[in-house]
Parts: C-alpha cells; structure tokens; sequence
C-alpha cells in the first residue's frame, strides 16, 4: 500500500506576507444596532393603532374634510406627528405631502387626490441615496368600494404605519451618512396610487434608492391556519427585474443572475441584520414578488426597477382582511367574528417587526453605497476574479473597503465571504467561477455594511450618481 505525505511548511511565510494578504477587516457588528433592536415601544405603537383606527374608515374615496373620519383626517394626524418628531430632532425631518389626482379608473372612477405623506432624513454625506420604509393609510371592508363603513383596518395597514413612525422616533435620535424615508402610503387598496406617484417622483428627482421596505401588516400571530407565532417573519422579494432588457436577459441566461436581483440581496441584507440585532426573530425569505397572485406598494418601486421587499407576518388571518364588521355561524355552528379590528393586532411582536426595519434601513444607510459597476470573470481558470468601482469619497468618508461574498448556487443565504481592503479588484484563487455565485459589498469602518452585490445588471443596485442630493 502506498501512503502520501503532504508536509505543510506554514513556519517558511512570513508574517508581513500573510498581512499582505489578509487584509484586517473592521468589527463585525454595530453596538448602535444592537440598541435599536430592542428600541421600539409596543405601547407607543399601541397608541398610534388605537388612535388610526379612532377614524372610522380611512377609505381612499371617505372623507377628507373631517377632523375626526376618513382619509383626510388620518393623513393630517400622520403629517403633524411626523412633525412633532422631527420637533423633538431639532427639526432633522422635511414633511411633506405628495400627491396626485386620479380618476377613469375601476376602483377610483372619479377624480380624487390621492395623497401621501412623508418624513425625510436627510443624510450628512450622500444626501441622494435613500433607504425608505413605508406603510399603507387606507383601510376597506368586503366592498372594495364601501368608502363610508366602519373598517377598522388595524392590522391591515394602520400596524405599517404605526410601525413606520416608530422607526422615524428612533432612528431620528442619530444621524447617518445617507437619507432616509418614512412613508405613509395612500391609494394601496384602489390600486396602489400612493406608491405609483411617489416612486415617480423619486425617480423624476433623481433619488437613488438603495431600498424600500414595505410593511403591509405586520401584526397578526394567529393564522387561519391555526398556528400562532411570534418570532418569524416574511420578506417577499422579486426575482429578475421586470425592467431586465433583452440584451441583459441574455447574458444573464449564460451568467445567472435569476435569484440575485438586488430586491434578493436586499432580502438576503434583511435576513442577516435580523439573525444578528433582533432577538428571537427569524426571517423567512419568499422567492416571489408577493403572495400568490396578490400586490403591495413595494411593487410600483420594482416597476421602476428600485431594490424594494414587502416586510410581513409569517401568518395571516383572513377573517379579518377585507372584511365586513359581523358575526356569522360556520357549518359546524362556531361563531366567527370578522373585521380587521384592534383585538387582532399583537403590539409587541409590531415592535419586534418595527426593530427588524429599524436596524435595516440603520445599517444601510450607515454603510457606504453598494459597490457599482461590479464584474466577473475567470472562464476556464481556475480562479474567479472581481472587480467594481470605488464610491467617491464625499459620498462614503467611512468606507474602510470591500468583501467578496461566494455560495454555492444553490444556498439561499451567502456562505462564505472575504474582506479584501480599499482595493478596486481580486482575485479568489483556486476558486472556481464555474461552481458558485459570487458577489460584493462594501464595509464601513464602523463595521456597517451594504447589501451585496451580485455581478453585472442582473444585480446592480444603480451607480453612484453625485454628491448633489
């Protein structure tokens, strides 16, 4: 029998060899994260539920003169509680209403302003990229409709939006290199106007939207299904961009690139940020734009081809979407009570959902912009080489460099990663193209970093633009 003998001589390199190549990469986690995971308050997001649900229906078509009922009321209370935060900030928010009037349509056939609100917190070095996290105002009953009956719309939407002004509380105590936004959303019902008018205005501005976080209820832990849970949560996410080009789409076809749009990584981001700063939450990441045949306002954002995820519970309860206020009898003589109505909703599995946000839009806005302009290649060789382009550096003063992110093609999560320093370019020796997806991000010197990003347009999350905002 022959034996092999392989003898490592590890004592003949030198240490300033083995530091040239192994770059000391910056403190894995943010203690500042750490905090806002457990920041937000189930009482204070009780009250703001309670108080949305306090105006009767807040319809699309109900009223809009009122103090007290309708739509008009529930966005004026919004507006100025955006405005009371920003007060206690010094006024770090610009709130503003953004709108638009639509008609001809099925579900809004005569002209009616469609107005969303909006908190902005302007980022202290790359003011024009932006993380944003909205959630819905208006709520329905059976009758897509129906503008004038009581429907409650606890969870389904006023638990996103309470969600989101909890994050604007929280995170407006800090200040971060880049922008971000806190959305109140109008229209989702009729037809998703609210997002449709604020994604073209992000997008007629010049915004470049690193990532936008829907919350489309997010308080519900008792399924119909019968489970009950409170520390999973979903996060729905397009697979190709819908904007994908034919030219792109064949490239990608030799590439790959299918399960690794930015929205994926986006997921991927929200997922890691959730196994480190949120305790006992696991997310559940959804390969599909939305539930089966199903929409939410993140879509209008991916329509324009922007990085954008719907953040929800992992168990709905359908009883209490879309439905009537009553009381009926089943066919095995149970009583079941319908409607969307405040005893549904969970406050604190909210703030645990809010927390989730919360440390995602931080760490995002934190960390220097994704990498642009990333590429691969390394056909028949035996190793992969990477290379991108660096921020300017207004716009990332505390980017301490880069990692490269590998897994084999059939993991939903990145598995194995390697910091590589300020550099423009490597190369993963003895690491072989051919047997896995490979991607790139930047990392702050305080530890935070952006989501990955995978090579060339299947999973660009845009360019750098300028330092104007």
């Amino acid at each position: 029998m022959r034996c092999l003998l392989i003898v490592v001589l590890s004592a003949c390199i030198a240490p300033s060899a083995l530091a040239a190549e192994a770059p000391t990469a910056p403190p894995a986690t943010q203690a500042l994260l750490y905090e806002i995971g457990t920041a937000p308050s189930a009482a204070r997001i009780e009250a703001d539920v309670r108080k949305l649900v306090s105006f009767g229906t807040r319809h699309t078509l109900s009223d809009t003169k009122s103090d007290t009922r309708g739509i008009g009321a529930a966005r004026r209370w919004i507006h100025a509680e955006f405005e009371r935060i920003s007060a206690q900030c010094g006024g770090c928010l610009e709130v503003i209403d953004v709108s638009g009037t639509i008609s001809g349509e099925a579900r809004i056939p005569e002209p009616t302003e469609v107005v969303s609100v909006l908190a902005i917190q302007r980022g202290t070095a790359d003011p024009g990229r932006y993380v944003i996290m909205s959630g819905d105002i208006d709520s329905r009953v059976s009758d897509v409709m129906d503008a004038t009956s009581d429907s409650p719309g606890a969870n389904d939407n006023a638990s996103g939006v309470a969600g989101t002004l909890e994050a604007a509380r929280i995170l407006s105590k800090h200040k971060f290199p880049g922008s971000i936004v806190y959305a109140a959303l109008s229209g989702e019902e009729q037809g998703l106007f609210g997002g449709r008018i604020v994604a073209e205005k992000a997008k007629a501005d010049g915004w470049r939207i690193e990532a936008v976080l829907n919350n489309d209820m997010i308080g519900n832990i008792a399924g119909l299904n019968g489970v009950v849970d409170n520390s999973t949560a979903r996060v729905f996410a397009e697979g190709t961009r819908v904007t994908e080009m034919p030219d792109e789409a064949r490239q990608r076809r030799f590439t790959g690139g299918e399960v690794d749009s930015p929205s994926r990584n986006l997921a991927r981001y929200i997922d890691r940020m959730a196994d480190l700063y949120v305790p006992n939450l696991d997310v559940m990441m959804v390969y599909r734009l939305d539930r089966f045949g199903r929409g939410g306002h993140h879509r209008p954002f991916n329509d324009l081809g922007y990085p954008a995820v719907r953040v929800m519970e992992t168990n709905e309860n359908y009883h209490r979407q879309h439905q009537d206020l009553r009381t009926e009898t089943d066919s095995q003589g149970q009583r079941i009570a319908y409607g969307d109505v405040i005893e549904g909703v969970d406050f604190d599995y909210v703030a645990k959902l809010t927390a989730l946000n919360a440390v995602s839009l931080a760490g995002m806005a934190s960390a220097p912009p994704p990498p642009a302009g990333v590429t691969i290649e390394g056909a028949v060789t035996a190793d992969t080489m990477l290379k991108w382009t660096r921020a300017p550096k207004a716009q990332a003063p505390g980017l301490a460099g880069y990692r490269i992110y590998w897994r084999l093609t059939t993991e939903p999560q990145w598995s194995h990663s390697r910091y590589v320093g300020d550099v423009a370019q490597h190369t993963l020796e003895n690491v072989v193209i051919d047997n896995y997806f490979f991607g790139v991000s930047a990392v702050g010197k305080d530890g935070s970093e952006s989501p990955v990003v995978f090579p060339g347009a299947a999973g660009s999350f845009g360019g750098y633009g300028t330092t104007r905002d």
